[in-house]
């Protein structure tokens, strides 16, 4: 049944509940503030720095000059071979590098973007839904304008590109 002992109970476990989630928000807060400093802005800039550079990198392999490459590898340049391969699959080098590399970085920049957001909020005691909204448009500020410039770089210079990424990727790849 219904009495006032039971009901005095149930409001003072609820009161304990309301406390212990309060106690942890508090803690979870204060953790966060301890551990946001130039490195998490470091790492959180080195996601971006990564999706523009692979979106780079896919642009200029499909963008770049087959011939060059097969001129190159038959003269046993390092890496040569390895940029043959890419460019015979370069929708599918492009598609890895732009996407997926791409959408990983820009997903991974999201999260670090709204906990950075979280912590500018609290410690300065600011609107969480401004904040977030203000760091979200830094974070798509610098993809997007490093894509832009990235890409005309990557179309100038796709096939010193290519050869760059063949070269370093060649020390880990051993082919056939």
């Amino acid at each position: 049944g219904l009495s006032a002992s039971n009901l005095t109970i149930k409001n003072s476990t609820v009161e304990a509940k309301i406390a212990q989630g309060s106690r942890y928000a508090y803690s979870t807060q204060a953790s966060i503030l301890y551990y946001f400093n130039y490195p998490t802005l470091l790492i959180f800039s080195i996601f971006i720095g990564i999706g523009i550079l692979f979106d780079i990198i896919g642009v200029s392999v499909t963008s770049s000059d087959e011939t060059v490459f097969h001129s190159m590898n038959s003269r046993k340049v390092p890496g040569a071979d390895i940029a043959v391969k890419f460019k015979k699959n370069a929708s599918k080098v492009s598609n890895f590098c732009c996407d997926v590399v791409g959408d990983v970085c820009g997903i991974i920049s999201g999260t670090a973007a709204t906990a950075i957001a979280t912590i500018l909020a609290n410690q300065f005691n600011w609107s969480l839904l401004f904040t977030g909204l203000f760091v979200a448009a830094i974070v798509a500020a610098l993809t997007i304008g490093g894509k832009a410039l990235g890409k005309g770089f990557a179309i100038n210079k796709s096939d010193i590109i290519l050869y760059q990424f063949a070269k370093t990727v060649s020390h880990f790849y051993k082919g056939k």
